[in-house]
């Protein structure tokens, strides 16, 4: 597989599970989002195993896209993007002991949201995602089928990252160019 950058924009060569228009969608977001040093901040918190926040949601969109792609559904592809990349977005690191840490899985998608809406505008859908991912832990059913595609995929990738199953190269190249343009 190999990189080939046009204007700042990665584009993969061959990519099996996400369209070059669909990569088009992720890779645009990634951009506009990774101007924030928050955003690429998640990088310094872990989330499942060994994986960092901003690598499981890089995971998350890039696998929600390729599902997406393959059921019979019309998608708001920006908004699921842009929510899946943002659902985790909670900015601390839930495995170090505080009290305020102890209910992590329900009050997360809060924290998320409330810091996402304090760096972008978010649209309803993309509000819904963060929100209610975390069903059915937390009694809030996803409103939208971005909101349960993404609730899904995040289920999925949690779940292969404790396992420590080999990540996509395709996921693995997306985020070393997000953190490299950053370091630019």
């Amino acid at each position: 597989m190999k990189l080939i950058r046009a204007n700042q924009t990665l584009k993969l060569k061959t990519n099996p599970l996400v369209s070059a228009s669909d990569m088009e969608v992720l890779t645009s977001c990634l951009k506009n989002l990774s101007a924030s040093s928050s955003f690429i901040s998640m990088k310094n918190f872990t989330q499942h195993g060994r994986t960092d926040c901003l690598f499981h949601s890089i995971s998350v969109s890039y696998y929600s896209l390729a599902s997406a792609s393959r059921l019979p559904f019309i998608w708001d592809k920006r908004s699921l993007v842009k929510g899946a990349l943002l659902h985790d977005f909670f900015l601390y690191d839930w495995h170090t002991k505080d009290r305020s840490h102890r209910f992590h899985g329900f009050t997360h998608p809060s924290a998320a949201l409330a810091n996402a809406r304090k760096e972008w505008g978010l649209n309803e859908k993309e509000a819904d995602i963060i929100r209610k991912h975390m069903f059915p832990l937390i009694p809030a059913v996803p409103r939208y089928r971005e909101s349960l595609l993404v609730c899904l995929v995040d289920k999925l990738c949690s779940a292969a990252e404790i396992l420590r199953l080999r990540p996509s190269s395709q996921v693995k190249t997306i985020y070393l160019n997000t953190i490299e343009k950053k370091a630019e």
